[in-house]
This record gives structure tokens, C-alpha cells and sequence, in this order.
């Protein structure tokens, strides 16, 4: 988890671009995580932002 939104955003594009997998950036009180999208099961409003490394822009 981290407290740095640029700092998660920069991991979670670095990490959809290494697995080749879509990942969900979320947040969890005054952190925020990431993981892969076909396993997050938190709630839809804490969603900040859907990566997809096969999407032409992030």
C-alpha cells in the first residue's frame, strides 16, 4: 500500500506492463493498492483507475 498517488499510479502501469494483465488501482482508507483486476472483489467505488497494458493509451 502506498499514501502517494503518483507514486501507485506509476506501480500499477509498471505492473500491468510486466504481467501483461489489466490491474486496478484502489483505495483503502488513505492508501492505496494495486492488484489484478480479475481478483478484485472490493468495492466498485473504490476503484481510482483500471490499467490495461493492451489499451493504445493509460
Amino acid at each position: 500500500m502506498s499514501h502517494n498517488l503518483d507514486l501507485a499510479q506509476n506501480h500499477a502501469w509498471d505492473l500491468a506492463r510486466t504481467l501483461m494483465v489489466p490491474v486496478i488501482l484502489f483505495q483503502s482508507e488513505d492508501a492505496f493498492g494495486v492488484m489484478v483486476a480479475s481478483e478484485y472483489d472490493g468495492d466498485e467505488d473504490s476503484i481510482v483507475h483500471e490499467y490495461d497494458p493492451w489499451s493504445p493509451a493509460h
